[in-house]
């Protein structure tokens, strides 16, 4: 790998921002600096903000997800978007050396905070700070809707995993049934924002989430984007109907 073990703090004492900055939200052009920004404007409280306007449901989707993974002790996995490495850890957990990347500063600090025994690295999905073929899996969670050239990220992605390597993508998707995706969306434009008001440091960030959400791809066509990225055996599981979809493939 060519990333380095002092990058992040160099990135901590150099671009770090004060956590108390006026902050942007990002539109659906995902502006690299403007995403940025956003999820530096959320770190503080991004966990629990999480957990409320998921109704508790985040342990259930980080479980799925390393059961998705599968992680095996000794293993070198890349958690790519993975924030204050709240999914990284329990594949650590279970005995895997898991490198959790982000390119938001502001993530990175309050995971390194809480989370000090993971080698949390700075990295832009678009342009991966590492070698090729150097990871046995990848995953990541709820971070490939936000990347500007989600095509890039799968492709850098296929790159840095090794031949049988494997890569899971967990994300927000769309409800199968009719009256369950009719609830859901009114949840999303109307429920969350309200309630990111009481619960987030920065709420215009969660009109992003919710209009990033209804924009993103179904499950089938997300597949195609794997297929088109170079990964093969394509396959999916819909967790809550839909709500959120693991996509699992391998290289």
């Amino acid at each position: 790998m060519k990333a380095s073990m002092g990058q992040l703090a160099q990135l901590m004492t150099t671009t770090a921002p004060a956590l108390d900055a006026p902050w942007v939200r990002a539109n659906l052009d995902k502006a690299p600096d403007d995403v940025a920004s956003m999820f530096n404007g959320v770190a503080a409280r991004y966990d629990v903000a999480n957990e409320v306007l998921a109704l508790g449901q985040t342990r259930v989707w980080r479980k799925a997800l390393v059961n998705a993974v599968a992680p095996i002790p000794g293993e070198v996995i890349l958690d790519l978007a993975a924030g204050t490495g709240s999914s990284s850890e329990p594949m650590a957990e279970r005995g895997a050396t898991v490198i959790p990347c982000d390119f938001s500063p502001g993530m990175l600090m309050v995971g390194h905070d809480r989370r000090p025994g993971l080698p949390f690295t700075a990295g832009d999905a678009l342009h991966l700070p590492f070698g090729d073929a150097v990871f046995d899996a990848a995953t990541i969670s709820f971070g490939l809707r936000n990347v500007n050239d989600a095509m890039t990220a799968l492709r850098e992605l296929h790159r840095v995993v090794r031949p049988g390597g494997r890569l899971v993508v967990c994300e927000f998707s769309h409800p199968t049934f009719p009256m369950w995706r009719k609830l859901y969306s009114e949840y999303l434009m109307g429920a969350i924002p309200s309630v990111a008001r009481h619960v987030a440091s920065n709420p215009d960030a969660y009109v992003y989430l919710a209009e990033s959400i209804a924009a993103w791809p179904t499950q089938v066509t997300l597949a195609g984007h794997l297929r088109e990225a170079g990964w093969g055996h394509v396959e999916w599981m819909n967790i809550h109907g839909g709500i959120v979809a693991l996509h699992r493939a391998r290289r």
